[in-house]
């Protein structure tokens, strides 16, 4: 017979993926990191299989063969949809006696706050928004980009400013000094260079978000429309934690609002400056924290408040994480 653990906690990113085996108290008897979770580009079995190679490193090195729970925020599990299917993927590897699964955006939350109360908003290569009650209740966006209605994130940022730099380097748009430093940024002469770099994939397309920290710099250098871009991300961070609050009625009380993801973590003054500023009209009794605690931590500590564990469990396994 197996030796059995509480929970089999899971973050899995589009670029990494963390795991940790967490005992009845509280105790983290093992962690493993493996590669990006994928299942839209690669299929769900081989996205699992990714997946499979850590959780089974982290079960040696714990030495056990399944845990009570299995508790999963996993990136690309968007959809009620997406969540069964990756829930039936899942059960199929018998890790676990029950299984949850939650979009990635609710582990940063449940890591930056003390109970599952709060809206998290998560800006890194996209955004996305979430939001929970200890009741069970939750906010939440499709998050699938421009065709559900989401601006922002590195892609987005990067986009914006290239096409704000094209136009204000042809004519078409107001001067700005985009038009100098993106390119630079690739050892470019001029924007057209880059744009013709761009199409013709002399960069590879994944090195656009490259241009995010770019976009920020100019904006502190005090360039107008990289300033007006970083703004309109403000305005959408604000936006998309208003109606999450408004969503789970706590608008009216003190709530946390928590701020992650690589853009958001950055710290950029303007930004963060401008985020507490709209928040202060808008949401005036939010509290917005940026969260630096890692979400595997978050992931485990669904997994505890999913099997009823004590305070005393939930505070042990923090203590882990941030000692």
């Amino acid at each position: 017979m197996g030796m059995t653990a509480r929970v089999l906690a899971v973050d899995a990113g589009n670029s990494k993926t963390d795991v940790a085996v967490v005992a009845a108290d509280g105790t983290v008897l093992a962690t493993a990191r493996g590669g990006g979770f994928r299942p839209p580009t690669v299929g769900v079995e081989p996205a699992m299989e990714t997946l499979a190679a850590a959780v089974e490193r982290a079960f040696t090195a714990a030495g056990v063969t399944s845990v009570d729970h299995v508790s999963a925020c996993l990136a690309n599990a968007d959809l009620p949809v997406e969540e069964e299917q990756l829930t039936a993927a899942l059960h199929a590897r018998a890790w676990g006696t029950t299984v949850e699964v939650r979009n990635d955006t609710f582990a940063i939350l449940r890591a930056g706050v003390p109970e599952p109360r709060g809206v998290a908003v998560v800006c890194g290569a996209g955004i996305n928004c979430v939001g929970m009650r200890p009741d069970g209740r939750t906010a939440r966006f499709p998050a699938l980009g421009r065709i559900s209605g989401d601006w922002g994130g590195g892609w987005g940022l990067a986009e914006e400013a290239l096409w704000h730099a094209a136009r204000a380097e042809d004519g078409r748009g107001a001067p700005t000094t985009l038009t100098h430093t993106l390119p630079a940024h690739f050892g470019l002469p001029t924007m057209y260079a880059l744009i013709e770099a761009l199409h013709l994939e002399h960069i590879a397309p994944a090195r656009r978000h490259e241009l995010a920290p770019v976009l920020f710099t100019t904006a502190a250098a005090g360039d107008p429309i990289a300033r007006e871009i970083v703004d309109r991300l403000a305005d959408e961070v604000v936006t998309m934690a208003t109606v999450a609050l408004t969503r789970l009625d706590l608008l009216e009380e003190s709530a946390p609002v928590l701020l992650g993801g690589g853009v958001l973590a950055a710290r950029h003054a303007q930004l963060i400056d401008a985020i507490h500023d709209l928040l202060a009209t808008r949401a005036p009794k939010a509290v917005p924290t940026v969260v630096t605690a890692s979400p595997v931590l978050g992931a485990a500590l669904l997994g505890l408040d999913a099997v009823g564990a004590l305070p005393e469990v939930h505070v042990r396994l923090r203590h882990h994480f941030e000692p």
